[in-house]
């Protein structure tokens, strides 16, 4: 039975702890508020794959809206903007090192940049948290005004940090539930933007209950609110997750390949035989006629196989007949003496044929091409991956067919992470299939955040993902986002599944961002309306 005096001690205890909290996170001055703002930004990291901490935002964000509303100087906006550039810096700063991995594995060209990356990379995508911060301070005041302000700020912000100068979308803050199956079903309905920004309005919710100007708030109802988000969440998923595994399509059966090479060594002449070799024995392990579709990953042949008739012949002597491949290739197009090159996936038939090629169309800036060539070569800036040329741009995203397979979007790397991009308009696939080398991701966190991003996806669409990582983790996905089956990191080997068959198509398959900026319209104007009211 609830005891409304033993209920009041707790909630005054808990308003007492914000309080305290409060005051002396507004009272810090100068470098010790951005320090403290890097400080909390760098343990965000720890609400993504592959540690899933989601409880550290409900820590590191309202410390965010305490710091902000110490900012009492002429110019608020200026000082805010500081601080929420600070914490951004320490959120990119951790959540996204392993970008740094890349610059080392040809150390003698790109470990200069180093210093370089680690400062401008996380610096100017904090610039985003700083532009949310800024705008919020300009309508700051007691209560709920400056959470719903400052949640619909960073919504914002996030969505353009996954469209503008080509986006990155990486670690959007709905991405702390891809380790919760059940917790990310909603992505189905508004997408991981939508996601995002509930989750966004859950963590700073109890910031409402200490005031701007640090006294303790008469609100009690945002705690219940948040938890209530939180559970409304739980319970989307718990009754949209079947409790039986979806079925297998019929007649299909994968065989992924994982060769496991390190990047340092996958382009070393001495090794080019070892590494093709590889391929070709873990493919012809035992139960390959039992397989219609082999997988290997992002340019997993080491020279350009479609120039070379002998790979292709070597391929048509391994496969069965009714056996097809699908690889990541280097392709190059020629005309006269100007030559393009690709990053492609190709599928190959049993008999050697290739049979359909698709080209990444949206390509990693420093990695696959080099901006403003003319300006940052002559400085010996060069692009990441191997050549002198940057990769030329496909035409976009597709739908392919193969003999003996349903149609499937094709997808190489990183393609995987730009929601409503990744199925051509009019022509939905079957399932999506995505290769990848996230060897160049580092040993541990962007591989596992790279899978819990496919996941998500997987679940905006309804359709099954297939991934063939280098190194892994390669995995089979059903279309609610439940890895069904995979092969883990730095394991060589291979992954023998069935293919899930795809749902009907979901609300956001439909609807792309529409609710979502329904959501942020409706946000804008709560806050919008409680700041008037505060005044």
């Amino acid at each position: 039975m609830a005891n409304p005096v033993l209920d009041g001690f707790r909630r005054l205890e808990i308003s007492s702890r914000l309080t305290g909290a409060a005051d002396w996170l507004r009272a810090l001055r100068g470098w010790r508020r951005r320090a403290i703002a890097v400080a909390l930004g760098a343990v965000s990291a720890l609400a993504y794959a592959p540690f899933y901490i989601w409880p550290i935002f409900f820590l590191s964000f309202p410390a965010l809206v305490f710091l902000i509303d110490g900012t009492r100087s002429r110019r608020p906006w200026l000082e805010a903007a500081l601080v929420g550039w600070a914490f951004g810096f320490g959120y990119f700063l951790i959540g996204l090192h392993w970008v740094g991995f890349a610059f080392v594995v040809d150390a003698d060209r790109h470990a200069w940049l180093l210093p370089f990356v680690a400062l401008l990379f996380p610096g100017g995508l904090a610039l985003f948290f700083g532009l949310a911060a800024g705008l919020a301070r300009l309508k700051w005041s007691n209560g709920c005004a400056r959470v719903a302000l400052l949640a619909a700020s960073l919504c914002a912000v996030e969505w353009l940090r996954g469209h503008i100068l080509t986006g990155f979308p990486w670690n959007l803050p709905g991405y702390t539930w891809s380790g919760f199956d059940a917790m990310f079903q909603t992505a189905s309905l508004y997408g991981i933007y939508g996601l995002s920004l509930v989750t966004l309005v859950a963590v700073l919710l109890p910031a409402a209950m200490v005031n701007a100007d640090g006294k303790a708030s008469r609100l009690r109802w945002p705690l219940p609110a948040s938890a209530g988000i939180l559970l409304a969440l739980f319970v989307f998923g718990w009754v949209r997750l079947p409790s039986a595994a979806v079925p297998d399509v019929d007649g299909v059966a994968l065989r992924i390949v994982q060769p496991n090479v390190p990047q340092g060594e996958k382009w070393k002449p001495e090794l080019l035989e070892r590494n093709w070799k590889l391929l070709i024995d873990l493919t012809r392990e035992p139960g390959l006629e039992t397989r219609t579709l082999v997988l290997w990953p992002e340019a997993a042949p080491p020279f350009f196989l479609l120039e070379e008739p002998a790979g292709l012949e070597v391929i048509a002597q391994v496969l069965p007949d009714k056996v097809s491949l699908v690889t990541g290739v280097v392709r190059i197009e020629r005309n006269g003496e100007a030559r393009r090159y690709f990053n492609s996936m190709a599928a190959i038939t049993g008999d050697g044929r290739a049979v359909g090629v698709y080209d990444k169309a949206h390509l990693v800036p420093f990695g696959e091409y080099l901006p403003l060539y003319q300006l940052l070569e002559p400085l010996g800036v060069t692009k990441i991956t191997g050549g002198s040329e940057g990769y030329s741009t496909g035409a976009g995203v597709r739908t392919m067919t193969i003999p003996g397979t349903p149609s499937f979007g094709p997808l190489i790397c990183y393609e995987v992470i730009f929601p409503g991009e990744v199925v051509e308009p009019g022509k939905r696939p079957a399932w999506l299939m995505t290769l990848t080398d996230d060897s160049w991701f580092g040993p541990w966190t962007g591989p596992y955040q790279h899978l819990g991003i496919a996941k998500v996806r997987a679940a905006e669409e309804g359709l099954p993902i297939v991934r063939a990582a280098s190194t892994g983790v390669s995995a089979v996905i059903d279309p609610f986002g439940r890895v069904t089956a995979s092969l883990g990191l730095d394991k060589t080997g291979i992954l023998d599944a069935a293919l899930p068959v795809e749902l009907a198509p979901t609300v956001y398959s439909f609807v792309g961002d529409a609710i979502f900026f329904v959501l942020l319209l409706a946000l804008t104007v709560v806050g919008l309306f409680f700041y008037r009211s505060a005044q």
